[in-house]
């Protein structure tokens, strides 16, 4: 009497095709977590743009004419703390003053999220 042989996987093609399964889910975890992160910084940048540009749209809204040098300060956007330090240079034109923006994270002034320079006028 001939023995039917079963057919199936072994113990060893299952371990094999478990420890393929958790590579791949591994890698996609890992992928979907520096999504996260990039959004995280895309947001941070996008705020910190705006830090920028509604210091100088203030300058611009009251007539004012800043006097020569570096000023700093923090302001909160969107319930997160920015700091930024703020450089007013002359130019050739006495009338025209360049103002550069820099906006960094609160506490990492190494770093900065976003750079806006813009002129002020001054009002006759």
């Amino acid at each position: 009497m001939a023995t039917e042989r079963q057919r199936g996987f072994t113990l060893v093609e299952v371990l094999v095709a478990l420890a393929i399964v958790s590579i791949a889910l591994m890698a996609a975890l890992r992928a979907a977590g520096q999504g996260s992160n990039s959004v995280a910084e895309l947001r941070s940048r996008v705020l910190a743009g705006w830090v920028a540009q509604n210091l100088l749209a203030e300058h611009r809204a009251r007539q004012e004419w800043l006097p020569l040098g570096i000023r700093q300060g923090n302001q909160n956007q969107a319930g997160i703390d920015f700091a930024w330090r703020e450089e007013v240079i002359a130019t050739p034109n006495a009338s025209f003053r360049r103002v550069d923006v820099l906006v960094f994270a609160s506490g990492d002034e190494s770093h900065a999220l976003a750079h806006l320079a813009g002129f002020v006028v001054q009002a006759n």
